[in-house]
C-alpha cells in the first residue's frame, strides 16, 4: 500500500539545509570542542584544524548556496531599480531647475518681509515707549493728560498688531534655513578640536594609520610589524 501524502511532503529542500548537511557532524564536533578552553598541545592544535578546515567548507558552501537563491532574486531588484533610475533623474534635475529659477526673487522677498517685519517692530516698541511717558507724565485731574495716554494706548495696539501681523508674514513659502560653513584657516581649525574635541583628533589618526600604516617608518608616531597569527 503506498504511504499517504502529508501536508509539505512536496516541498522542495530547504537550501540551508542541503549545503550544510554533509558538514553537520563537523559543525557538532566544533561546538563540543568550543566549551572556554584553549589549546593546548599539538594533537588538539591538529584536530582544531581539521575542524577548521571543514567548518570554512561549509561556510563556503552556505555561501554558494545563498548566492545561488538569491542572486536572481537581486538581479530582478536591480533591473528594476535601473528602470526607474533616467525617471526619477530627469525629475530631480526639473526640481533642482525650478528651485534655481525660484531662489532669487524668493531671498529677495524674504529679506523685504524680514525688513518689514524689523520696521513693525521697532515701531511698536516705540509707541510702548511713548505710552509709558504718557503715564509717566501724567495727571490724572489733567483731561488732555488722560486724553494723550488714551491716544498713546491706541496708536501702542495700532502699532502691536502690525508687528505681530508683519511677524506672521514675514515667512515665504519654500525655504528652509540652510547652513553653511567654510574653513578659514585649517592650521587654527585643526588647533581648535585638538584642544576641545580629543576624541576626534584620535579617531582620524586611528583611523589615518589603519589606511596608510604600509609606510611604516615614513610615518612618524607610528610603529608597524608583522607577526604570525591563526587562520
Amino acid at each position: 500500500m503506498n504511504e499517504v501524502a502529508t501536508i509539505g511532503h512536496n516541498q522542495a529542500p530547504d537550501p540551508i539545509d542541503e549545503a550544510l548537511a554533509p558538514y553537520g557532524d563537523y559543525i557538532t564536533e566544533a561546538e563540543a570542542w568550543l566549551d572556554g578552553a584553549a589549546v593546548e598541545n599539538e594533537t588538539q592544535m591538529k584536530a582544531v584544524d581539521a575542524l577548521l578546515k571543514e567548518i570554512k567548507a561549509a561556510e563556503k558552501a552556505l555561501n554558494a548556496a545563498r548566492d545561488s537563491e538569491v542572486k536572481p532574486l537581486h538581479d530582478v531588484y536591480k533591473a528594476a531599480m535601473e528602470r526607474y533610475k533616467p525617471t526619477q533623474a530627469d525629475l530631480d534635475r526639473i526640481k533642482k531647475c525650478l528651485i534655481a529659477a525660484v531662489d532669487g526673487f524668493k531671498r529677495k522677498l524674504a529679506a523685504q518681509k524680514a525688513e518689514a517685519e524689523r520696521k513693525a517692530r521697532e515701531e511698536a516698541e516705540s509707541a510702548a515707549q511713548a505710552l509709558r511717558d504718557a503715564h509717566a507724565k501724567a495727571n490724572a485731574s489733567d483731561i488732555e493728560s488722560q486724553r494723550a495716554i488714551a491716544e498713546a494706548e491706541r496708536e501702542a495696539e495700532i502699532a502691536r498688531i502690525k508687528a505681530a501681523v508683519a511677524k506672521k508674514d514675514s515667512g515665504v513659502k519654500g525655504m528652509i534655513t540652510k547652513t553653511f560653513y567654510e574653513v578659514t584657516d585649517h592650521r587654527d581649525l585643526l588647533h581648535w578640536i585638538a584642544k576641545n574635541d580629543r576624541d576626534a583628533i584620535t579617531a582620524f589618526v586611528e583611523e589615518y594609520a589603519r589606511k596608510n600604516h604600509s609606510l611604516g617608518a615614513k610615518m612618524a608616531g607610528l610603529r608597524v610589524w608583522q607577526d604570525k597569527v591563526a587562520k
